[in-house]
């Protein structure tokens, strides 16, 4: 077997050759990192590493690990591991599986813990983590030596050479970095960071996703209907219970107000997730929970999900004649002043009528509006039926839905409707294109920042939920309309909305685009 093969190596396998090494008077240095693309910085780094102890071992972290943002890392993880076991520098290599290393940093018990110095500042750093790895390094006697080598980039060297990004965007990102400066993602990230000082209401319909995972087997013989085998099921918060988790991972506190039905298993569900969202749901023995069953196959190879079908359980026009909404519209009065932003989630289900409209338009300090076309209300919920919205959101399809015009262009139709609701921003998302939006008379169209896609459901929602926290915050266009993107890209490579975008993955995501 090759000498470069034993290196490879489990954390229960070092951890028993670890107590051999504090006999023999060793000192064990660790070095950790993606290594997506193995460079000169990179050799430096290790070389500088080894020069400080006898042992050097190098943690890899697993692609499912890998925050950089979709289609990242480049090299999987067998390729990354060999790249470094081929290292003469290197005596051993582990897999860390894992968001953090702290579990290889306790496996491992480096006397010393190498760090590039571009982490020597800890409030560089978008994760956070230097400083609880400096806590457990330090607990085992141990300490940080930072490398005073060239920093250089793999994802640069990845981005510009390798297609690791789709080449409109490499373009936008550069036209980004000549009109803000080289340090861009430091001037988004400082708009990123001041979210914290929002109070923020959510208001609108909760959706309950089922997801019902199957396998196709064929047509049945006698009536040539679909035959599905059943895999497994999941159950996700999504509409407005999705959103309010987004911008809880941003904004200073978050509240939901919303309705639903007297179903318990969902309550409890809700109970469950939201935190640390604050709800006040109003119940109601009238009221539908909406809950939308979708029946999937995955695809054996690529990581993508095909909907087979559908099936939504929904409040219906003669139910929403018995619903009582007057502790709704109460709450809704009562909270409204109280919030900074008030994000409306109207997928028009039942929950947000005339008078709910009017309560939020007179009584918002800002107003946040995505007013959602589906197939349960086509062409019965459009945007135009609000008056006035300090931002919103739309797709292509509710946008040219707006003014029954099919053939305009998107800048002028988007135009049109900012005037209309007496808008400052507006977005119109546009798939796979990317996104325009309009702030004043300013314009920015941002190409889709990424092509790899697990699953579409709630990308548009993900994407709103930035796009409101930027106009609030009065972000240039171009740079929400990023922010905004990369939240919808890194959604659609989560199934479902099993987990909201997290403030750190949009950073690094944001970092990797920008580095170019």
């Amino acid at each position: 077997m090759d000498t470069s093969e034993h290196k490879i190596i489990s954390k229960e396998a070092f951890a028993n050759l670890r107590e051999n090494f504090r006999r023999e008077g060793k000192t064990v240095v660790l070095c950790h990192g993606v290594f997506d693309l193995l460079h000169y910085g990179h050799i430096e780094h290790l070389r500088e590493a080894k020069a400080q102890g006898d042992v050097l071992v190098v943690s890899v972290t697993a692609a499912r690990f890998v925050n950089k943002g979709p289609g990242r890392p480049y090299f999987n993880d067998a390729q990354r591991l060999s790249f470094l076991s081929e290292l003469d520098c290197v005596d051993y290599v582990l897999l860390s599986e894992a968001v953090t290393v702290h579990d290889i940093v306790r496996c491992v018990q480096p006397d010393i813990y190498v760090k590039g110095q571009e982490y020597a500042n800890a409030a560089s750093d978008v994760t956070g983590n230097i400083g609880p790895e400096q806590a457990i390094v330090e607990q085992y006697g141990g300490r940080i030596y930072f490398t005073q080598g060239e920093v250089y980039s793999s994802t640069k060297l990845l981005n510009n050479f390798f297609g690791a990004l789709p080449e409109a965007v490499v373009q936008m990102s550069r036209g980004l970095r000549e009109k803000y400066g080289a340090d861009v993602a430091e001037q988004a990230r400082r708009i990123v960071d001041d979210f914290a000082k929002l109070n923020v209401l959510v208001v609108g319909d909760i959706i309950i996703d089922d997801y019902v995972f199957c396998k196709v087997q064929g047509l049945t013989t006698k009536d040539a209907a679909m035959s599905t085998r059943f895999d497994f099921r999941e159950r996700y918060a999504g509409g407005a219970l999705a959103i309010a988790r987004h911008l809880a991972n941003f904004a200073g506190h978050v509240t939901l107000l919303s309705m639903m039905g007297m179903e318990q298993d969902i309550a409890d569900d809700i109970v469950a997730v939201m935190p640390p969202v604050e709800c006040r749901i109003v119940q109601d023995e009238h009221f539908v929970t909406p809950v939308k069953r979708r029946y999937l196959k995955r695809h054996a190879i690529r990581q993508q999900y095909e909907k087979l079908f559908s099936v939504n359980h929904l409040l219906d026009i003669d139910g929403m004649r018995k619903v009582d909404y007057r502790n709704f519209y109460r709450n809704l009065e009562e909270m409204l002043p109280q919030y900074d932003l008030v994000v409306v989630c109207d997928y028009g289900h039942g929950l947000i009528d005339a008078h709910a409209m009017e309560l939020l338009e007179q009584k918002s300090r800002f107003l946040a509006l995505n007013c959602q076309t589906n197939s349960s209300n086509h062409g019965h919920n459009i945007i135009t039926k609000y008056h006035h919205a300090d931002m919103f959101v739309v797709d292509e399809q509710e946008l040219h839905l707006a003014y029954g015009q099919s053939l305009a262009e998107n800048d002028e139709l988007l135009a049109e409707l900012c005037r209309d609701l007496h808008s400052t921003s507006g977005w119109v998302t546009m798939g796979a294109v990317g996104a325009l939006g309009r702030r004043g008379d300013d314009e920015a169209q941002i190409p889709a920042v990424t092509l790899h896609v697990k699953d579409t459901v709630g990308a548009g929602d993900a994407f709103y939920a930035l796009a409101a926290l930027c106009a609030k915050a009065d972000a240039p266009i171009d740079l929400a309309t990023l922010l905004a993107n990369i939240a919808g890209a890194i959604k659609t490579n989560v199934v479902g909305n099993a987990r909201p975008v997290e403030k750190v993955d949009l950073l690094k995501f944001l970092a990797t685009v920008l580095n170019v």
